[in-house]
């Protein structure tokens, strides 16, 4: 008689073992997910625009939207200054909003320094530049002109040693009046003046290698007002 051979428990096996290859392909997987991006950076300041002459104190600022890849919410930080750097003891106002405008009330006769940084609930974007504005006082017949504004070499730049031609900009609201500058530059912080009346905004100095310099630009105009300027350094190799 000849004997019936049972596979049921060999097919069994082999099912047994197929599962378990399986589960265990699908336990290594990993899930990626999207980073956030953050919003782009305000690129338009509408109100007030650059160097304006403000008449009145109350002042709607106004900007334009900034935009989000991830479709996220976007709210704005919009910090208003004394002074171009917005260090902390220069700031007058600092506002959150959802809007693209926000009135704001002011001193009068004040030079300030507005800018807006969009952010999501995530990340913040770059802030926006920075509008320089001055608003009216009672009985002024000159203002004092605003604090120069760096061109080059950009803030903690590093370059070749030789000479180094330092680059500005000036501005004033009275448009008539001729500015001239001050120009203190040294290897220490809190350089010392090293040249004064300069009629235009830009000047040569010698420099050396592997150093530090740091300088400042102070600005008059042919009233005798004066605005001090921050301080701003870079490195030669």
């Amino acid at each position: 008689m000849i004997k019936k051979i049972k596979f049921l428990p060999v097919l069994l096996l082999l099912v047994f073992a197929v599962s378990c290859s399986s589960s265990d392909d699908g336990g290594g997987a990993n899930v990626v997910s999207t980073p956030n991006t953050a919003p782009t950076a305000v690129d338009i300041l509408t109100y007030p625009s650059s160097d304006l002459l403000c008449i009145e104190s109350d002042i709607n600022f106004q900007w334009a939207a900034a935009t989000d890849i991830d479709g996220d919410a976007i709210s704005y930080k919009l910090t208003i200054a004394t002074n171009r750097n917005h260090n902390q003891a220069s700031i007058v106002e600092q506002i959150t909003t959802t809007a693209t405008n926000i009135t704001v009330a002011l001193d009068n006769g004040t030079a300030y320094y507005w800018n807006v940084v969009a952010f999501d609930s995530e990340d913040e974007a770059t802030a926006s530049e920075t509008y320089a504005f001055y608003t009216e006082g009672e009985g002024i017949s000159n203002h004092t002109p605003f604090a120069a504004s760096l061109n080059a070499p950009v803030l903690g730049a590093s370059i070749s040693a030789g000479i180094t031609t330092l680059d500005w900009s000036g501005s004033d609201v009275d448009t008539d009046d001729s500015l001239t500058y001050e120009l203190y530059f040294g290897d220490t912080t809190d350089p010392v003046l090293t040249q004064a009346d300069i009629a235009v905004s830009n000047f040569d100095v010698t420099t050396l290698a592997a150093t530090t310099y740091y300088w400042r630009v102070d600005t008059k105009d042919d009233n005798g007002a004066k605005s001090i300027g921050q301080e701003w350094s870079f490195t030669t190799n």
